[in-house]
């Protein structure tokens, strides 16, 4: 199961972060537009060298698949990222300060995720049934991304993450610099950075439930799949913090993104009758969907709303 190399992936994963913590950003600067471009295509660089490993290593078909699985990924942490926005928003976390709360919450998403991808892969392998149930999820939920209208967001205090952090530790209403718990009167409370990162947490949670069942699509390889999310996961940050102004800019990715889960869904579903997608097929719909809606968001105008309205 490739054990060596997810050691080794496993060490660079732990050094990038240390790295990013407490080296690059250890005085917790605010994020230019010119950093996050730089580190957002240093990211990207880092993962295509690392598929240039791949298929060194394993040949065109892993490559493809480790491709596929790294852009599908990517495409659906936008919408993360604009759920990010709203807890950021919500909190008034600034500056610097959200770059702490992304940095620790990537660092949970990359242990959380590496546990339910094992546990997906081991279950579809002893379960094969379960493949064309997640391909019936993820056709539900294409359709129902498809079909979703823009609706006001509901309270963040409303959410189940924040009932359930409030009900272990208090929150305290303020920052204490860059601590995630602080202590008031003798109390220990979650301060806001730190109920910041439980949200955090939370929504890459909820999003995992739709993305992992999508890259197993793709590839049955456990580390194709850990490796694909990973790297995404990584320069989510630097994403952020390039993307967060300009979201509503991309009014049709999540068109998009609703069709390729749909695609996936159905090429899930069609492994049971024996029907086999080609790789290097599936790459091409990802890439090609995903490349029309983000090109139609920048060229066709948005439409005004007539007067009176």
């Amino acid at each position: 199961m490739h054990l060596g190399e997810l050691i080794a992936f496993g060490a660079f994963v732990l050094f990038a972060t240390w790295l990013d913590l407490y080296v690059l950003h250890k005085d917790d600067h605010d994020i230019s537009i010119k950093e996050a471009t730089l580190t957002s295509v240093a990211w990207v660089g880092v993962a295509l060298l690392f598929s240039g490993y791949v298929f060194w290593q394993y040949g065109t078909d892993l490559w493809m698949q480790f491709l596929t699985g790294y852009t599908l990924e990517k495409a659906l942490s936008v919408d993360n990222i604009f759920v990010i926005a709203m807890i950021f928003e919500a909190f008034k976390v600034r500056g610097g300060l959200q770059h702490r709360a992304l940095a620790w919450g990537v660092v949970g998403a990359v242990i959380m995720r590496a546990v339910l991808i094992l546990v997906g892969v081991e279950l579809v392998e002893r379960f094969n049934w379960l493949l064309p149930v997640f391909g019936a999820f993820l056709l539900f939920t294409g359709v129902k991304m498809l079909l979703a209208k823009d609706e006001e967001e509901a309270a963040v205090e409303d959410s189940v993450f924040y009932r359930w952090a409030s009900k272990i530790m208090p929150i305290y209403p303020s920052f204490d610099r860059n601590k995630l718990i602080t202590v008031q009167n003798g109390k220990r409370m979650l301060t806001l950075l730190g109920i910041s990162i439980v949200m955090v947490e939370g929504t890459d949670l909820l999003f995992a439930l739709d993305s992992i069942p999508a890259v197993m699509g793709v590839s049955s390889d456990y580390f194709i799949i850990l490796t694909s999310n990973v790297f995404a996961i990584l320069g989510l940050r630097a994403l952020y913090f390039l993307l967060a102004g300009i979201l509503h800019k991309f009014r049709y990715l999540k068109v998009g993104l609703a069709l390729v889960l749909g695609f996936i869904g159905l090429k899930m579903i069609g492994m049971m009758f024996h029907f086999h997608v080609e790789t290097w097929f599936s790459l091409a719909i990802v890439l090609g969907v995903i490349a029309v809606s983000v090109i139609a968001s920048l060229v066709i105008p948005e439409a005004k709303p007539q007067r009176g309205d």
